[in-house]
């Protein structure tokens, strides 16, 4: 413990009803370089960057140009502060923000855990992928191809000795895949007339409600980036990364390759708010709003206004175009006719592999936030171990993939309706626990501010008219 002196800053207030009081040690110093940290908002970003970053945006932008990119900006910033106020807990506890919802009420993480995995039941992505590998190959049943990639993503998430490092690993070549490809797009596709529309974009944006539908304009706002459970692994993924608290707190670990867990059953940890302690918390504060800054906003951001772009230049105006996976398709063989076929190709399997990077990383939070959600409420002093439920639900989520896939079922309408308004629910919802969590359960000093209690009550109107909206809107249709 510190020798220094307490002020009078407050104290921690984490409810014990439900789960046992926080140890109590100092908080670890922050590294000397923010560069040391970089990692959790990549791998937020790179999950991020699926279907809607390949396929919606760049839809809209085929229909009515690049007048809306601003949507994305402003989805994409909001859910920095979301993400932002799940690390502020996470940063000064350890514990994830549904551990901390658990605390206020005994089955908040549950509940969550279930909307989660309602979400993302459908390997949508997983077969978006294998779609675009026969289009690379010029044949074969995507169905197949999905089934192999969901094996393979079963493997790599439960063999990997830290399950955070090869899922940053992954995450990292995908980046670097979709930045190859913007520098060769830059050079050989994207023309003067797209350089003319993004700037008439920033000088006269449009809000295109009535040409593209008000759901689908509301939810590519909503949903730019991350959005629903995604947002809440951050949790996990800056713990595993070390970040603040969260490195007295052992790693999620192959129980097939990884080292054996230590000390699973402690649930958090608090640190005296002296003025030692307070240091380290504001600079550890500002690494954590650095790394979010310029890796999840900046990555999302400008791979969204790239695709874009690259969407404007080879498709604008094509009332063809179909909100789908067909539309890369169409995208790849133009790009052909334009820079030569080796572009189309090269396309092609960019995609192929961001979205097989996707579907692993969509696997691995579902899985993630269970599995820490049941161990921490339900299995605390259990010999079952966070790892081994990780295993067991990362296997139970490709199973029941590889059943829809075998069933010949395609996507039916009601698990739209399901995944777009669960997501919206969660993301209404969690906006008013994390502001009532971190302006009691924190102290003073470190609790949310004013400035960012504003944001969150925008979140919560915005998703959860939304949620609302799209469900009404959806059900219309049936």
């Amino acid at each position: 413990m510190t020798d220094t002196a307490p002020t009078d800053h407050g104290h921690f207030a984490l409810p014990t009803k439900n789960l046992p009081a926080p140890q109590v040690r100092d908080l670890p110093e922050p590294p000397a370089s923010t560069w040391k940290i970089i990692g959790p908002g990549m791998v937020g970003a790179g999950v991020g960057l699926a279907s809607g970053e390949f396929i919606l945006w760049p839809y809209i932008s085929s229909q009515v140009g690049l007048v809306f990119l601003w949507g994305a900006v402003v989805g994409v910033v909001v859910q920095w502060f979301l993400n932002m106020e799940i690390e502020r807990y996470t940063l000064a506890t350890g514990e994830t923000a549904l551990t901390g919802f658990n605390r206020y009420g005994k089955h908040w993480g549950l509940f969550f855990a279930i909307m989660t995995y309602f979400a993302n039941l459908w390997p949508g992505w997983a077969t978006s992928s294998a779609s675009m590998l026969t289009y690379l190959f010029g044949g074969g049943d995507p169905r197949w191809i999905a089934i192999v990639m969901l094996l393979v993503i079963g493997a790599i998430l439960t063999l990997a000795p830290v399950v955070y490092v090869m899922l940053e690993r992954l995450i990292a070549v995908k980046i670097a895949a979709v930045a190859l490809l913007v520098v060769l797009a830059l050079v050989f596709a994207i023309r003067g007339k797209t350089y003319g529309a993004l700037g008439h974009a920033v000088t006269q944006p449009q809000f295109p409600a009535e040409q593209l539908g008000f759901a689908l304009v509301m939810g590519a706002i909503a949903y730019a980036g991350a959005g629903g459970g995604q947002n809440l692994v951050q949790s996990n993924w800056i713990r595993d990364k070390g970040f603040g608290m969260g490195v007295h707190v052992p790693r999620l670990t192959s129980p097939v390759t990884g080292e054996t867990e230590a000390d699973p059953t402690a649930n958090g940890y608090t640190f005296p708010p002296d003025d030692a302690n307070l240091a380290r918390w504001r600079r550890w504060w500002r690494f954590a709003n650095i790394e979010q800054a310029s890796t999840f906003v900046a990555i999302t951001v400008l791979t969204i206004a790239f695709t874009s772009m690259l969407a404007h230049a080879t498709l604008f105006g094509n009332a063809g175009v179909q909100n789908s996976i067909g539309f890369l398709k169409l995208e790849g063989t133009t790009l052909q006719t334009i820079a030569g076929g080796w572009f189309g190709y090269l396309f092609w399997a960019v995609g192929a592999f961001s979205l097989f990077a996707a579907a692993a990383g969509i696997v691995d939070y579902t899985s993630r936030l269970a599995s820490d959600m049941i161990k921490a409420r339900y299995l605390r002093t259990s010999k079952i171990t966070e790892s081994k439920l990780y295993f067991w639900l990362v296997w139970g989520l490709v199973a029941f993939g590889i059943i829809v896939l075998l069933a010949g079922l395609t996507q039916p309408l009601v698990l739209l309706v399901i995944s777009a308004c669960t997501a919206g629910t969660m993301m209404f919802i969690y906006s008013a626990l994390l502001w009532w969590m971190n302006s009691r359960a924190l102290p003073d000093a470190i609790r949310i501010t004013t400035s960012r209690t504003a944001v969150l009550l925008f979140s919560f109107l915005a998703f959860g008219f939304l949620a609302v909206f799209t469900a009404i809107d959806q059900l219309k249709k049936l």
